[in-house]
């Protein structure tokens, strides 16, 4: 029996163009007080990294893929094939790299090899919609002689920055910004450097604020205003906003604002022309105004969330969603006396005639530094089997 377990040191986000490391170690778990006869052989050991696609049947048509016939591992199949028995389509893999051959392990012995592979630049984030979902793993297999493979898979999150691709590092390293206290190799640098880069253009996207300010009116007249001080946010973020209703000629009775992904699929993938959007809801406000002034709201983009992304197949885009209930009376026949005495009570009345309208608001969703997302990653950083 050998136990593989694998690490990813940093944490299981990362940003397409970095380099993702993990620490692979292969351990007899037998005393060392055993004779030598219980040594164990492993025969190779690969790793190799791949994007799997898997698309809803009843939403998303696609052409066959010559792939789907790889699903069950031959019992003495030496063929390294990671995504074999996975759903879905293989759309994007690395090279797979050798870990090692003929490794033998004497009780109680452990072994442990570094496996680094840069993350594609072109490829989607991870996702996981009502429609199609894109999921990142590393695969590691292993195999006894004259026994199947076993894999082990490690699943990350991949968020993707576009722009990244197009920055060219300085040639010369003496003037590229570098930390004198640390040693680091130069696969290292260059991937702090871009994690750094990317911290720098999120910052630079997200931190540039303008007043925009909207007039909310339906057929009848004026409802009031509706300020916003940005429109790009990264995942994390809150999104505040704020209303004024005293300049309105219409009273609003209530108000809801949700913060909505539409997950719409290309016109040519359509399993139905023209079929519906899918939206999904990550948070929401609602509040009752009437004879408010002014009011306000917040709402947190989760770090769990897809920034907004398109691909060939599928487009993701975010969005603020109002919804406005008015009163189809004047603010002053709202209230009604309960009393004719000098001491007068106003009531709200039992009935009254209403309409309702609503509104929708783009936005501009990026991604966060992917050590902030792995804080809330849903993925363990490490991973074992038992072979």
């Amino acid at each position: 029996m050998i136990e593989v377990v694998a690490k990813l040191g940093r944490g299981p986000v990362f940003l397409a163009g970095e380099v993702l490391e993990c620490v692979i170690t292969f351990t007899n778990p037998l005393s060392a007080s055993s004779t030598s006869a219980s040594s164990e052989m492993l025969a190779w050991a690969s790793a190799q990294i791949h994007c799997q696609f898997h698309a809803s049947e009843n939403r998303v048509a696609l052409p066959p893929s010559d792939g789907s016939k790889h699903d069950v591992q031959a019992e003495n199949e030496t063929v390294f094939v990671p995504n074999r028995g996975e759903r879905g389509q293989c759309i994007l893999s690395t090279p797979p790299k050798i870990l090692f051959c003929d490794l033998r392990l004497d009780p109680g012995e452990s072994k442990s090899y570094s496996y680094c592979e840069t993350l594609p630049v072109d490829g989607p984030p991870s996702f996981r919609g009502q429609s199609v979902k894109y999921v990142y793993k590393l695969t590691i297999g292993c195999q006894r002689v004259n026994s199947p493979i076993k894999l082990l898979r490690v699943p990350f999150r991949v968020l993707v920055l576009h722009g990244l691709k197009d920055y060219q590092f300085p040639q010369d390293e003496a003037v590229a910004p570098s930390n004198p206290f640390l040693e680091e190799e130069e696969g290292l640098k260059k991937d702090s450097r871009l994690a750094d880069l990317a911290t720098e253009l999120l910052m630079v996207a997200t931190s540039r604020r303008s007043l925009h300010l909207y007039n909310i009116s339906n057929t009848r007249g004026k409802v009031g205003t509706f300020c916003i001080f940005k429109t790009v946010y990264k995942i994390g973020e809150d999104v505040i906003g704020t209303f004024n209703f005293s300049e309105g000629d219409i009273p609003c009775l209530q108000f809801s604002v949700s913060l909505q992904t539409e997950e719409s699929i290309q016109e040519e993938f359509q399993r139905r022309r023209g079929q519906p959007v899918s939206f999904t809801v990550h948070a929401r406000h609602q509040e009752s105004c009437l004879h408010t002034a002014q009011s306000s709201f917040s709402l947190p983009i989760p770090l769990s969330s897809t920034p907004g992304f398109t691909t060939n197949i599928v487009s993701l885009k975010w969005r603020l969603h109002f919804e406005f209930v008015t009163s189809g009376e004047s603010a002053g026949t709202c209230l009604v006396r309960g009393s004719q005495s000098e001491a007068v009570t106003w009531t709200g009345v039992e009935q009254m005639e209403v309409d309702t309208f609503s509104w929708d608001l783009p936005i501009k969703v990026l991604p966060t530094n992917p050590i902030l997302a792995s804080y809330v990653s849903q993925f363990s950083c490490t991973n074992s089997i038992t072979i």
